[in-house]
């Protein structure tokens, strides 16, 4: 499944994908397939960041 082209969808599903199924966005990035730096920039653009401490984007 593609990831959601809303940042703010796409922030909701990869928490929650953080949350319940990945130990960091690189596992997650690597599993799905993704671009880290894409989703990354994404997200940076509406003002979220990600935490490695909580492996989170806040």
């Amino acid at each position: 499944m593609p990831l959601p082209k809303d940042p703010f969808i796409l922030f909701s599903m990869i928490n929650m994908k953080l949350r319940d199924s990945y130990s960091s966005l690189d596992a997650l990035c690597d599993d799905m397939h993704e671009n880290k730096d894409e989703i990354i920039r994404t997200l940076s653009a509406v003002g979220f960041e990600y935490d490695e401490a909580t492996n989170s984007f806040k």
